[in-house]
């Protein structure tokens, strides 16, 4: 058995909304009301911080801020780091919200550790899609400079990770006080969220099990683990939830039928009640090439973002 610690811990999506803030300059009205999303890394014990005793912190967290927050599994590591990822998920004021109680939770901790001596200005680094960095940048730097600036936070963006390939996100490191790096954070989500695609570019937040070298469970809404078999057997299983399986299936099968003919892949699904060691996901496991592979989880994925963007249960 594994502790609440090392499980994937997400709460349900109905938690209470808290009341709305002014909402940020730099996006449109449409795009505040769009469904986004934001992920981070933290350490393995900070990990623990913030989901807290039974779940109870990271509950409470999802209950304040109304927005979804779901963590990488115990061992599962951002590539060349060995912190975990955080990923928060729904309207950009709720997300600022859940970003501010979990780094106010780990200063909070930092503070006790090491007493007045400790530095106001820290670190959080961000994970963001490749295709999406040159809107942070701006022409000429001219937008990166300007978040600068207004923010008054350290922004540095990493080079593309040739050491991994396959790899398509890159590391934005924002240094400062609290207050400098909420109004950083802020600044880039508001601008990666202008962009229609940002929010579909989530498909599978924690795919990264393939460069720690080891197997793993599901992660909540899509995490993915290749059977401990050898390569060329072309077999994954991915944990979808449960009240997403109807939509990802179809009526009469036929979402799943016209997968499998669209990319020649074979799709099956546990039976219900069969779930994922540890979770309520249910195991759907696709057999086929690589490349057929691939194709078929993206297009659940897809499914599985859909319902939840529009609430399907």
């Amino acid at each position: 058995m594994e502790s609440n610690e090392s499980s994937y811990v997400s709460s349900p999506e109905l938690a209470p909304k808290r009341p709305s803030p002014p909402p940020p300059k730099s996006p449109t009205s449409d795009s505040l009301e769009k469904p986004t999303y934001i992920r981070f890394l933290v350490s393995n014990a900070a990990a623990g911080s913030v989901i807290g005793k039974g779940g109870s912190t990271i509950t409470d967290f999802q209950s304040q801020s109304g927005a979804r927050i779901q963590l990488s599994r115990n061992q599962e590591f951002f590539p060349g780091t060995t912190d975990r990822i955080i990923m928060i998920s729904g309207l950009i004021d709720d997300v600022l919200k859940a970003v501010e109680l979990i780094l106010s939770k780990l200063l909070s901790e930092i503070n006790l550790e090491e007493g007045n001596d400790v530095d106001p200005r820290t670190k959080v680094r961000l994970i963001v899609p490749n295709s999406f960095c040159g809107g942070i940048i701006g022409k000429g730097g001219a937008t990166i400079k300007s978040f600068i600036e207004e923010s008054q936070a350290g922004i540095k963006i990493s080079p593309q990770d040739n050491n991994y390939y396959g790899l398509n996100d890159r590391l934005v490191t924002v240094t400062g006080t609290l207050e400098e790096q909420m109004r950083a954070v802020d600044m880039i989500l508001s601008k990666l969220s202008e962009d229609l695609h940002y929010p579909q570019s989530v498909n599978v937040p924690f795919s990264y099990a393939a460069y720690n070298g080891v197997n793993y469970g599901p992660a909540g809404g899509g995490g993915k683990f290749q059977n401990n078999k050898e390569d060329r057997s072309n077999s994954m299983t991915i944990g979808i939830a449960d009240e997403h399986i109807g939509l990802v299936v179809g009526r009469g099968g036929r979402n799943i039928m016209d997968i499998s003919q669209a990319t020649g892949a074979r799709i099956k699904i546990s039976d219900r009640g069969d779930f994922m060691s540890g979770t309520t996901d249910r195991k759907v496991t696709i057999t086929g090439s690589q490349r057929a592979i691939r194709a078929a989880e993206t297009m659940i994925m897809q499914k599985v973002a859909y319902a939840s963007e529009k609430g399907v249960n």
